[in-house]
């Protein structure tokens, strides 16, 4: 588990965090989930090496993850870490391919025409990592796996949110382009990062489908399960902390300092999300209108 820890370690993922949620094996299985996730998208997002290249690094991840699920034996050493998680918690090499497809539209696509084609990218990227992970967590209601894809999707628009300069920078931009056109927002004026109240009507329009997604996220699990789903819950308070601060700030996100939590933030969402559990609570504390 070394390789895979250290790289949980490095980062200063959100995911990463709530790992401190579950009992050591769960949290041990998290990390390699974790670290196969992020070479994969370190691979992706390598845009000083040619797209030929990095398409061919993500398909040599998906054959050694397939050899990694069908019992073989992996090349890369974060598959070998991981094989016996993948073993023991069933799961499905379907799921890692299209988790690769996710990246390998970054390849293609730098641009969504509709909310339905982002929609997808979303799924792929994050409600895939949100349906890997509830088979670690361990559940007893089929409806978790629904569960699992509307919170993956509110977490990613929050992400994207956060990130439009970061991306805009890259030439990126995930806000889907029938919006911009809705709300007079031009392309140029995103990579130039020049911040409007059209700006923000449109951001708020895609903030709005994230509340969305973590009310039916929160109206979605279980009751039975929602002590197993401990780590997931601590996501989407996070996340949602995250949103209420964009949102805070008129959305603007195009300026050089990007929305972040801080470390206190964390901890103290990480103490309640803890004693909420513990206390037996009912209902989530995030999707709330």
């Amino acid at each position: 588990m070394q390789q895979s820890q250290a790289i949980t370690r490095k980062s200063a993922s959100n995911l990463a965090l709530a790992f401190v949620l579950l009992p050591k094996p769960k949290r041990d299985a998290m990390s390699a989930l974790y670290a196969f996730c992020r070479q994969v998208d370190d691979v992706a997002d390598e845009d000083s090496v040619a797209v030929e290249q990095r398409r061919a690094g993500l398909n040599a991840w998906r054959t050694d993850i397939r050899r990694a699920c069908d019992g073989g034996r992996p090349e890369f050493p974060v598959n070998q870490e991981f094989q016996p998680f993948i073993q023991q918690h069933g799961l499905r090499f379907e799921l890692f391919d299209e988790l690769i497809q996710g990246c390998e539209m970054d390849l293609e696509t730098q641009r969504y025409e509709t909310p339905e084609q982002l929609e997808l990218y979303c799924h792929r990227v994050a409600s895939v990592v949100g349906l890997l992970s509830i088979e670690i967590f361990g559940y007893q209601n089929p409806a978790c796996r629904t569960y699992a894809v509307h919170l993956g999707k509110a977490l990613q628009l929050t992400n994207i949110l956060r990130d439009v300069r970061t991306d805009a920078g890259r030439g990126r931009i995930y806000l889907p382009l029938a919006d911009l056109k809705q709300f007079n927002v031009t392309e140029a004026e995103i990579l130039r990062h020049e911040y409007s109240a059209r700006f923000a009507q449109l951001a708020a329009r895609v903030a709005a489908r994230a509340r969305n997604y973590y009310r039916l996220a929160r109206e979605t699990l279980p009751a039975e399960d929602r002590r197993a789903m401990v780590a997931a819950e601590l996501m989407g308070s996070v996340y949602w902390r995250l949103l209420g601060k964009i949102e805070a700030k008129q959305f603007n996100v195009l300026g050089p300092d990007p929305t972040r939590l801080n470390k206190p933030q964390k901890l103290a969402i990480i103490f309640r999300s803890w004693l909420r559990i513990a206390v037996g609570a009912t209902e989530s504390n995030y999707g709330i209108a």
